[in-house]
């Protein structure tokens, strides 16, 4: 799959929309035409109030979900002209997920959570635990590597989220309330440790966040309202 541009940015969205039909009465419009376009090594964060589709968005930027309107490039790829197998793949090798929950897998080590994008991306178990070791130590997790996810804490766990969401040195990182689950002084070491791989790789960054603080660390913050994103 020829899915990447080089002189187009990491992540360009133009009038987004998304409609899910109504229960018994008309249809619900989530999103109302949303534009976004971020550049690499940018750091974009999305508030707004519970329900307001910040998530449905992330979505949508991570080829998770289709859009009933609009589009979405990914480094210069439109993900509407992909079909599904082609789309998993634009996934695991140009975009890196971290959600509130970890999702690590729980009878694999630290390691081999981390090394399990590269080894489908097809990578050689070599390369994928080099690769995956160096990522575990940038985090702090270096004395870690085989330790499955029971033996770490709400924060280590976060981390090695972080490192798998790098593994496959994706275009951008997609971050859903990375630190909802934390206190405040384990919520602070996480967002010091994605906004300094942030910068180590280069990778353009959007978050979806309540937290004012992780929010501030951005270079821009956007806030979804009614529909459409507008600058805070």
């Amino acid at each position: 799959m020829n899915d990447w541009n080089g002189g187009a940015p990491p992540l360009v969205a133009s009038q987004l929309r998304r409609s899910y039909p109504g229960v018994s009465g008309p249809e619900l419009h989530i999103l109302r035409g949303v534009d976004l376009s971020v550049d690499w090594g940018e750091a974009v964060a999305i508030v707004g109030a519970s329900g307001s589709g910040k998530s449905t968005l992330l979505h949508l930027l991570g080829a998770l979900d289709r859009a009933s309107a609009g589009s979405v490039h990914v480094g210069g790829a439109d993900i509407a002209t992909l079909s599904e197998e082609e789309a998993a793949e634009l996934r695991n090798r140009r975009i890196g997920f971290v959600f509130q929950f970890h999702h690590l897998l729980r009878d694999f080590t630290a390691l081999e959570n981390v090394m399990m994008p590269a080894l489908i991306r097809g990578d050689g178990n070599a390369m994928a635990r080099t690769r995956a070791t160096k990522l575990l130590d940038q985090v702090g997790l270096g004395g870690r590597l085989s330790h499955k996810p029971r033996k770490l804490s709400g924060g280590e766990q976060q981390r090695v989220a972080v490192a798998r969401a790098l593994v496959n040195d994706p275009f951008m990182v997609l971050a859903d309330e990375p630190t909802g689950d934390l206190d405040t002084a384990t919520s602070e070491d996480v967002q010091d440790i994605l906004f300094e791989m942030k910068e180590r790789h280069g990778v353009a960054l959007v978050v979806v966040t309540h937290n004012r603080e992780l929010a501030g660390k951005a270079e821009r913050v956007l806030r979804l309202r009614e529909g459409v994103l507008e600058n805070v």
